[in-house]
């Protein structure tokens, strides 16, 4: 495959990955220009007290654009649009310090990491020695904005940067995009739209941003009777709201475990509810007053107009045929559509998975088509991403990614033809098959990333450069830890599973 000449690359997002893409891209010697919609580095680690804009009731296309949230302290919702002229908004005199973009991410009062420090971390700012093994989320935002210094990213990031569409045009990428501003002479809020071409884009918005809420009957009709009370999980901040409730939450994987855990001592009972899926997790990671019940199936509701509507509880039908009466909150924890909403281009949510061409990146939602290790869009690879993969162990792999983007973009390292390609990605879908499952790593992630190193350091070697090294025998160490409890807790859940069945079964037979 041909090489790139690449000298402007466009990084959107400030978050990890969005860092690592932008300090191994300056190491090679390109110039970078990192667009975030916050006012800080950080990504899902900028912690807000608001909660996040909330989707639509169903949300199951992932092709929807999230809405911008309007300040509307001043009680004025005009606007007007300027458009200023390419890269104005790179000089520090036109910072916007009253920008209200407001973008709330999912993170809540006491979000922790679940995986130890020796594996979240980056050569380019190690943790201190004294680092426990699990911190708060503040600490790894500090972290992650540290990391960002070091390198001297606040110098080349446009803030409160709302991308809106990005597209090819002969040999470059065009990148849009807009900013607000709060107008002291008018008391307007002022759209100011943007345009500025590039060689190269690395998208590094990450996963948790459109939420996926499945379209259940009754829905609707408790979303828009009683929207205090139907939320999403990357609204939940803590457990207040829910003392003395009576909770269900959708969905049995990590982020619905948590949050069982933090509502615990505030609600009456909890209720989780399960299609019995590969990425549950057990349910005796519960606590004492939550249960698992099977699937919903409908959402019962008070009609509106009925007396006291905001105090009538839902009712809730199970695929088992059972029934939950007086259940006073509902929040979702069923993840994220995988969506890039600034790419419309390559968005059709009107097909499967499995009727994907050789272009789209996104149909379903529920994985990217047409990359080349997750990383590289095979019709054009001067289109990259960093932070796709899932269930591994995030700011050390990005970074090994970054470091493969650096390579190609810069010339040090080359892909093979389109055709190799192709044969690779037919292979690999042939062996995970679509949806969240294509881009799990798991226990392939350290011959992953030796894949990686190893074509980077092809190339270098070919120009007498430096050998990049891979993962550290430590974080091999930590990594078999992490694996050993993996094991562990797939046990648990396999004799959990084995016990309901054999309850059911001898249920069955009197």
């Amino acid at each position: 495959m041909q090489d790139p000449v690449t000298r402007k690359v466009a990084v959107i997002g400030a978050g990890m990955s969005g860092v690592l893409s932008a300090a191994h891209l300056q190491r090679v010697g390109l110039r970078v220009t990192v667009f975030e919609r916050n006012q800080q580095v950080g990504g899902i680690w900028l912690y807000c007290k608001d909660a996040a804009i909330e989707p639509e009731y169903p949300c199951s296309n992932p092709s929807h654009i999230e809405r911008i949230g309007w300040d509307k302290r001043s009680g004025k919702i005009r606007q007007r649009i300027l458009h200023a002229p390419p890269g104005s908004a790179m000089s520090p005199e036109r910072a916007l310090p009253k920008t209200v973009l407001m973008m709330p991410r999912p993170c809540y009062d006491n979000l922790a990491t679940n995986i130890a420090t020796p594996l979240v971390q980056t050569t380019l700012n190690p943790w201190p020695k004294d680092t426990p093994d699990f911190v708060h989320h503040c600490k790894v935002k500090e972290y992650v904005q540290e990391t960002s210094e070091r390198i001297g990213m606040r110098k080349v990031t446009v803030f409160g940067a709302y991308v809106t569409n990005v597209y090819k045009h002969g040999p470059k990428w065009n990148v849009n995009w807009k900013v607000l501003q709060d107008r002291a002479e008018t008391g307007e809020l002022v759209e100011i739209c943007h345009h500025e071409v590039f060689d190269a884009v690395v998208v590094a918005s990450g996963h948790y941003d459109a939420p996926r809420i499945p379209d259940i009957p009754g829905l609707v009709e408790a979303k828009a009777g009683w929207p205090a009370r139907v939320l999403h999980s990357k609204s939940f901040r803590n457990g207040a709201r829910f003392e003395g409730q009576n909770v269900l939450l959708v969905g049995g994987g990590v982020s619905s475990t948590d949050i069982a855990r933090e509502i615990s001592d505030s609600a009456q009972t909890i209720y989780q509810s399960t299609r019995n899926g590969s990425f549950d997790m057990p349910a005796s990671k519960l606590p004492a007053n939550a249960s698992r019940v099977s699937e919903v199936v409908a959402i019962g509701t008070t009609p509106p107009d009925s007396p006291a509507p905001t105090d009538s509880p839902f009712t809730i039908y199970l695929k088992c045929n059972r029934v939950l009466h007086g259940i006073d909150a509902i929040v979702f924890c069923t993840g994220y559509h995988v969506t890039v909403p600034f790419l419309p281009q390559y968005h059709n949510h009107s097909i499967t998975p499995q009727q994907a061409d050789d272009k789209v990146l996104i149909t379903d939602g529920s994985q990217v088509h047409n990359l080349h290790q997750d990383i590289f869009y095979m019709p054009d690879p001067t289109l990259a991403f960093v932070g796709i993969p899932i269930f591994n162990t995030t700011f050390s792999l990005f970074e090994f990614q970054a470091i493969a983007v650096a390579a190609f973009l810069s010339g040090i390292a080359r892909l093979p033809s389109m055709d190799v390609l192709r044969v690779e990605y037919d292979d690999r879908v042939r062996l995970k098959g679509y949806g969240r499952r294509f881009h799990i790593l798991g226990d392939e992630e350290e011959s992953y990333v030796s894949r990686l190193i190893n074509w980077v350091n092809g190339g270098r070697s070919s120009r007498g450069l430096p050998l990049i090294n891979g993962h550290t025998e430590a974080w091999k160490e930590a990594k078999q830890q992490v694996d050993l409890e993996i094991l562990k807790l797939r046990a648990l859940k396999v004799a959990e599973s084995s016990k309901e069945q054999t309850f059911a079964q001898s249920a069955g037979s009197h």
